[in-house]
């Protein structure tokens, strides 16, 4: 039996980070570690634009994209307009994706909806959806499951799909 997949669940508005440690399968950054990353990226400013002004994360892109870099690896943006068949997912680490969610608090659900970061990633053959509003990892399938996944993702619009690759891949544009 193949070991039990790190699993990171939602607290605060974390989900940035744990969308990065569900990909990486460990616990590798932490609200600290973002928090230095927005001051790198905006150094001299009161109020960060790349995180809550609560402290409470809602960490962006930027954040991720530093964050992947500082590991070697990129997350390219994929152009929604191109066919997922193209995608050579033996090159793929994973993916990250932003999506619209509804928000929530206790069993009060409100009228509108807001940005929440996913991480998918294969183990074994099969991928896994690593969202951490999930109790556990959910399993999507195989090859032919994944971009029907991602295909449904993409059609609700308001969808944005990142490919976490290795910087060398990215470079040769391999992916």
């Amino acid at each position: 039996p193949s070991p039990p997949l790190y699993h990171e669940r939602q607290r605060l508005e974390l989900c940035a980070l744990h969308a990065l440690n569900n990909l990486l399968q460990r616990p590798y950054f932490t609200p600290e570690t973002a928090d230095d990353i927005c001051k790198r990226l905006a150094p001299n400013v009161r109020i960060n634009p790349h995180r809550s002004f609560l402290g409470t994360g809602n960490y962006d892109v930027n954040v991720i994209l530093a964050a992947l870099q500082s590991l070697e690896l990129e997350a390219l943006w994929w152009d929604k307009r191109r066919s997922l068949e193209r995608l050579a997912l033996g090159h793929i680490l994973g993916f990250i994706l932003n999506v619209p969610s509804q928000v929530s608090l206790g069993f009060l659900t409100f009228p509108f909806r807001r940005k929440h970061w996913v991480a998918i990633r294969q183990f074994h053959g099969i991928y896994y959806n690593l969202d951490s509003k999930l109790r556990a990892p959910v399993a999507i399938g195989g090859e032919a499951e994944l971009r029907e996944f991602l295909r449904d993702f993409l059609s609700q619009g308001l969808c944005e799909v990142f490919l976490v690759v290795p910087r060398a891949v990215g470079e040769a544009g391999t992916w």
